[in-house]
């Protein structure tokens, strides 16, 4: 569903990216983890038409990142780092003007769907303003999701919310791989990719240093052995390794 190849990027003698490579397979999850300034957002911005890279290739649900990117982006969906939210309008309402804006049929309808689809129908006549972190992401990500775009692309989905917050956009995102959408999400949690991922890829100072399913990441490290109960390697003990 995604392809990357050779991905480089630069800001004068800053370089950004310095040839990233990846697959996402179809309704899987793809975590891309890294430190802040890692290059994880930029590689969003490229995926997502919103900039262009130096070199190297991207393809997304076979449309050509640079030569195609008005079919690009009929496929796709952003949430970015901040909820895109209308804070005077209600949850149906924020729904109901994306729909209408995409020129969809029974908008209202639509809106109802992802209501309920995210748990949002007790507070969908509610002002946003009066929506918690968590309530407020779950409506960002619905909306994303108007027109049912194969893909979607989340931006560190759980910045700035609570443990109650992370642990429902979890469960959102985990329902959106359920129903048949491609998900590739940015976070600098190492837990959150745990959580979440199928396949995760470590980026690091521009360039991915290793990728691969949670077991096989584990695989780098030999567990360690403690009173002889044998201890597999955290995340985080991978993610520290392979950087270093």
């Amino acid at each position: 569903m995604i392809q990357v190849q050779g991905l480089q990027k630069s800001y004068g003698q800053l370089h950004v990216l310095r040839g990233v490579d990846f697959d996402v397979a179809p309704g899987s999850i793809f975590a891309l983890l890294g430190s802040n300034g890692a290059g994880k957002t930029t590689v969003v911005k490229i995926l997502s038409t919103l900039l262009k890279a130096d070199a190297g290739t991207a393809r997304v649900h076979d449309f050509d990142v640079a030569r195609q990117p008005a079919e690009v982006r009929k496929s796709i969906s952003l949430t970015g780092q901040f909820a895109a939210v209308d804070e005077i309008l209600t949850g149906r309402e924020n729904l109901v003007l994306v729909a209408q804006l995409r020129h969809l049929k029974q908008p209202r309808r639509i809106a109802e769907d992802l209501l309920t689809r995210f748990s949002l129908t007790e507070a969908a006549g509610r002002k946003v303003a009066t929506y918690s972190g968590g309530m407020r992401r779950r409506l960002d990500i619905a909306m994303s999701l108007v027109g049912n775009p194969p893909v979607i692309f989340l931006d560190e989905p759980t910045t700035g919310l609570d443990p109650q917050g992370r642990i429902e956009v979890w469960q959102s995102v985990k329902e959106l791989a359920a129903g048949g959408t491609t998900v590739l999400l940015t976070t600098q949690y190492l837990e959150e990719a745990e959580q979440l991922a199928d396949r995760i890829a470590i980026l690091h100072e521009g360039r991915i240093i290793v990728e691969g399913t949670l077991a096989e990441l584990k695989r780098l490290l030999p567990p360690a052995k403690v009173e002889y109960v044998e201890k597999q390697p955290t995340l985080e003990e991978i993610f520290l390794e392979v950087i270093r």
